[in-house]
């Protein structure tokens, strides 16, 4: 898992085989699009992509979307199967007529989790060199991915560490309790194991062994499972406990009003959705061609800051323009304009600390470099100390923390994934550790096994002997 993560499609993944929009393939204005819905609900986002060779608006309503293309204003209602099959190919960037496909009817290993439900039905589909994509029927894109190594390295990583099978999985509260009790229950036996270690421990080496004064008074496996114990079972004791941690057994108390307050910052830097007419002074057409067509847009979202209309641009890389709908684009607001903001939206508490961010440390850190670099760091006074990293490319919260999500950063990630800045800077360093780390607690497991497997076979052969 160090190496080899669980297959799953990001934000970034999508960007990167995403086709560049068309400006002059743009026809209808956001307002024009939003007509053929024949609503008055407003959206709460719309965002302009290419989808299926054309470009088109998707508006998001709470959970619910809706596509309309902006070339002729029709409606993509539903996602038939010549669709979602020309979707799949782009995606893996082969052939159709060597695709197969087949409709899911029931989750399989890679759509099992919850996130995929209001996704179904979702249509698999499968190229000879074990490439397989998952395009939803509901939004007609891709939503998982997946090849023959992703899938060989998550059998032989995530799947048995999160007991992600999919029988199990497939049922989420009692798979969740399945892995907090395990989990728990490793704790409290590794935390056994460590008092009898250190009870029948001996400083003034009053056992013998080979002839000689000794601390332990065993041989054989029970010795080296001693000396492995009381070398390494704290960190068996804080794998097991911070792997229970994962699953926030007591979530409000690992969260407190986090949510809350990332809510109301997030409202006072975006603001909610400005009327769709006020994007009219300059069309999506207009922002794109102003951009030049040096810098390919890959998605344009309809987006405010403190209540100004404008369009973000996000182009490949991640990299984005920001683009008003009066005046010339630039690339990121100035940290004044975020903290203004952020101090009215504050009261009645204060910001007591802002500072730029152009390093990842102790609680902004990222061992793959995806999350964004520089970002705006702003701490208050309130009764969470709450702490926010803001990219000011997008003026959007990319990271929080308050009390009790602190504990949780050190208690989960750095206590189960040695999550320490200063062992990321010096990679390998990291790797070398934790490498090192699980190679004691393999050692430690098979000799438990070992001494286990003598008990049984012991009296197994008693039990043999005995009978008539």
């Amino acid at each position: 898992m160090m190496y080899w993560e669980y297959p799953s499609v990001s934000a970034a993944d999508r960007l990167s085989r995403a086709p560049a929009l068309d400006p002059l393939a743009i026809r209808l204005l956001p307002q024009q699009a939003y007509v053929q819905l024949k609503t008055s609900w407003p959206p709460d986002k719309v965002v302009l992509e290419m989808f299926d060779g054309r470009p088109v608006y998707t508006f998001r309503f709470g959970e619910d979307e809706k596509t309309v293309y902006a070339d002729d204003g029709q409606e993509q209602g539903d996602f038939p199967a010549e669709i979602t099959l020309r979707v799949a190919s782009a995606w893996a960037r082969q052939s159709s007529d060597a695709a197969k496909m087949e409709e899911l009817t029931e989750e399989d290993q890679w759509t099992v989790a919850g996130e995929f439900r209001d996704l179904e039905p979702i249509r698999r589909y499968t190229w000879p060199d074990g490439e397989q994509v998952y395009v939803s029927t509901v939004t007609g894109k891709v939503v998982q991915y997946t090849t023959r190594a992703a899938r060989a390295g998550a059998y032989l990583g995530a799947i048995p560490h999160w007991l992600y099978f999919t029988r199990l999985r497939k049922h989420a509260r009692p798979w969740s309790r399945l892995v907090i009790w395990s989990s728990g229950l490793g704790t409290v036996l590794a935390i056994l194991g460590m008092v009898i270690g250190i009870w029948i421990y001996s400083p003034s080496k009053r056992y013998r062994y080979a002839g000689g004064p000794s601390s332990i008074p065993y041989v054989g496996q029970k010795r080296w499972h001693s000396i492995l114990g009381l070398s390494f079972g704290l960190f068996a004791c804080t794998w097991a406990f911070s792997g229970m941690l994962s699953m926030d057994p007591i979530p409000q108390v690992q969260e407190g009003n986090l949510d809350e307050v990332n809510a109301k910052f997030a409202t006072a830097l975006q603001g909610s959705l400005p009327e769709l007419n006020a994007f009219a002074a300059k069309s999506p057409q207009e922002a794109l061609l102003q951009i030049g067509p040096a810098w390919q847009t890959k998605r344009l979202e309809l987006a405010s800051f403190a209540g100004a209309p404008l369009y973000l641009a996000t182009g490949a890389e991640n990299q984005s323009r920001i683009i008003p709908t009066a005046g010339e684009w630039f690339t990121q607001f100035s940290n004044e304009q975020i903290i203004e903001v952020l101090e009215q939206a504050a009261r009645p508490a204060t910001i007591t600390q802002t500072r730029l961010i152009t390093e990842y440390e102790s609680y902004y850190l990222d061992r793959h470099n995806r999350l964004p670099l520089p970002v705006i760091f702003v701490q208050l006074n309130d009764r969470d100390s709450s702490s926010f990293y803001i990219d000011p490319k997008t003026a959007q919260i990319v990271q929080s923390y308050n009390f009790h999500s602190r504990w949780n950063r050190w208690l989960y990630h750095g206590l189960h994934s040695m999550d320490f800045p200063w062992l990321y800077k010096h990679r390998p360093a990291w790797d070398v550790v934790v490498l090192a780390l699980l190679a004691a607690g393999v050692s430690l497991c098979v000799t438990s096994l070992m001494l286990a497997w003598s008990v049984v076979r012991r009296k197994m052969t008693f039990r043999t002997g005995n009978t008539p």
